[in-house]
């Protein structure tokens, strides 16, 4: 059984290193940030199932982190760590986008609940599993209502055509997909003309995703695409 891969973003060193041994040996895999702008590298590249957030932290604060994580990605579900008991700072942590708070003191018997409830409501509604648009390819976020490929370490504008080819790509992940398929659905036609204007963009889009070693945009001969990551 797959692990659940939690995101704990904690300033408060004893308290992070209880709650993820605790939860460690619970069965999570854990990733640790000790503030906001490590919590928002550590999201990209971890790609959690679901997000513990302290609220007051150096650098970015948690209800900066989860309004950028909201930005490209509305379901993975969030609960904020808090120390405050005030109505309004409960309120625009939950305004930001988290689904729950716990105040601290807290039982890691209620933490390790609460997450898995949150984790099995997402799973139960399919719409939530594949929010519509977004995509993760390995560090990157692709959002192709946006037309932007966002990376640590830079965002992308695409043109229309570049996000259209990604889409098709991204929604076939680790599978071929045929050129003649492509050239049809973007283009309207397979002609020898065409064939080079997307062998012009496919080249552009491996540019595009060099920041990740991990991720390859692969020709497969005589049969069309393949991106892995």
């Amino acid at each position: 059984m797959q692990k659940i891969k939690l995101l704990l973003v904690e300033d408060e060193p004893t308290l992070a290193g209880v709650v993820k041994e605790t939860l460690e040996l619970n069965g999570f895999h854990i990733m640790h940030a000790a503030n906001g702008q490590q919590g928002w590298d550590a999201y990209l590249s971890f790609r959690p199932h679901a997000c513990v957030v302290d609220i007051m932290m150096p650098k970015k604060d948690g209800i900066s982190l989860v309004k950028d994580i909201r930005n490209v990605d509305e379901h993975t579900p969030i609960i904020f760590l808090t120390a405050k008991s005030e109505t309004s700072d409960v309120l625009r942590g939950l305004q930001s986008g988290a689904d729950d708070y716990i105040k601290k003191p807290f039982s890691m018997e209620e933490l390790i609940l609460r997450v898995k409830t949150l984790i099995k409501r997402a799973h139960s509604n399919p719409s939530l599993n594949a929010p519509k648009g977004i995509y993760r390819i390995g560090q990157y976020v692709f959002d192709h209502n946006r037309q932007e490929l966002k990376h640590e370490t830079a965002t992308i504008r695409l043109s229309l055509r570049e996000a259209d080819m990604l889409r098709m790509l991204a929604e076939r992940p680790n599978t071929t997909t045929h050129r003649k398929s492509m050239l049809l659905e973007l283009w309207g036609d397979d002609n020898f003309f065409n064939a080079r204007n997307m062998d012009v963009y496919i080249s552009k889009l491996r540019r595009y995703l060099q920041h990740d070693a991990t991720v390859q945009l692969i020709n497969v001969r005589g049969q069309g695409y393949k991106l892995v990551f």
